[in-house]
């Protein structure tokens, strides 16, 4: 996906830290707006399903290239 509204950097962050930035940084958005979040904590994939289950946000996308996670929140509303 190359079609999102903001960026976050969560590269060298471990758990809990990348769902914590994820969480304010989307409590600043819009719904409907997608974030994208570029992580590097392998436990970060299932952190981030989680997340999205629980709060109701969705996760669109997520993939893993060169030891990066890159995962595409789309803000519930």
């Amino acid at each position: 996906m190359s079609d999102f509204n903001q960026e976050l950097d969560a590269r060298g962050l471990n758990c809990p830290l990348p769902i914590l930035r994820a969480k304010k940084t989307l409590n600043g958005m819009n719904a409907g707006e997608i974030l994208k979040i570029i992580a590097t904590d392998p436990g970060s994939v299932k952190d981030f399903e989680a997340f999205a289950t629980q709060t109701g946000n969705q996760l669109m996308d997520s993939s893993e290239a060169n030891g990066e996670f890159h995962f595409f929140l789309k803000k519930g509303g």
